[in-house]
């Protein structure tokens, strides 16, 4: 059995495929990388080169996969960055084709739009996620900017969060994993950062200490995504595969911290899955979830 995974792809450093595909082999899934970019760097640097790929190039390397068969044995379509509407309407093809193929494959939507700096795609995508993707999906994960921006609610505290996670839920997704979740947070407390996942059994808020990482580093979205998919496959259980997440997740964000400080000065922390990579199958901490 085998993921079916469709995003962007970088050259150097870690985004989508990148940052998605090695994490779920260690894990013992088989990956079959759709490229939607093929981008020399993350687009965080300010200059880079290559080109979107297109939805037409998509279809085409699925039509391959379902010529040979191979669909039969997909478990999984995981789906993050796309380039353009194009793109977004192939995946939505891939899913139908998938699940036709293997009737119990689940879809895995991370709806990449942007974060506290705001929307960082074509304008057109974030209704393509809302209207098309999002109500396909069994799992959506966004980040807190993106819940809000599918949902319309401002999350200040847990309850929002709750509304707006039940919103999606009636949109379709079993299963919703909030990453990068802030609660209220008392005056004076050790800062705290946070997933929420929320499933049939309840929902579960997995907590760990923030470090002082002064921005989204890119990638880890797409490798909380990857991690948490490949989990849920593995246990079947929200509560289970959010607690692993979140400990594979921390590592290497700490592991990936510790060698951008004590390194040369540069403008990007780089993610460093392939020296941590330990702390995705073995994490070397625990962070039990709690119900919320």
């Amino acid at each position: 059995m085998a993921i079916l995974s469709i995003q962007s792809h970088v050259v150097y450093g870690y985004a989508g495929n990148t940052a998605a595909v090695f994490p779920m082999q260690k894990l013992g899934r088989e990956v079959w990388a759709v490229n939607t970019v093929e981008f020399s760097n993350h687009t965080g640097y300010g200059a880079w080169r290559g080109k979107v790929m297109g939805g037409e190039l998509v279809e085409e390397l699925v039509a391959g996969l379902e010529e040979r068969g191979a669909l039969a044995d997909c478990e999984a379509v995981l789906s993050g960055y796309m380039g353009d509407a194009g793109v977004a309407r192939a995946i939505s093809g891939a899913v139908r084709k998938a699940r036709a193929a293997s009737p119990r494959a689940l879809y895995c939507c991370d709806p990449v739009m942007g974060d506290d700096g705001g929307i960082y795609v074509k304008p057109d995508i974030p209704a393509m996620f809302r209207d098309e993707l999002v109500p396909l999906a069994d799992i959506v994960t966004p980040n807190m900017f993106e819940l809000e921006a599918l949902t319309g609610v401002c999350v200040k505290g847990i309850g929002d969060a709750r509304r707006a996670i039940d919103m999606l839920h009636e949109k379709g997704p079993g299963i919703v994993l909030v990453t990068s979740f802030r609660g209220e947070g008392g005056e004076g407390a050790q800062p705290r950062i946070g997933m929420l996942a929320s499933g049939k059994s309840g929902a579960y808020l997995a907590e760990t200490p923030e470090l002082p990482i002064r921005a989204a580093v890119a990638g880890s979205g797409d490798l909380t995504a990857a991690v948490f998919l490949s989990r849920y496959l593995e246990t079947g259980d929200v509560q289970k595969s959010l607690e692993l997440c979140t400990a594979s997740i921390f590592g290497i964000l700490e592991a990936s911290w510790k060698a951008f400080s004590a390194g040369p000065a540069a403008k990007f922390m780089e993610l460093r899955i392939v020296q941590a990579q330990k702390e995705l199958d073995s994490p070397s901490r625990f962070f039990k979830a709690r119900r919320v």
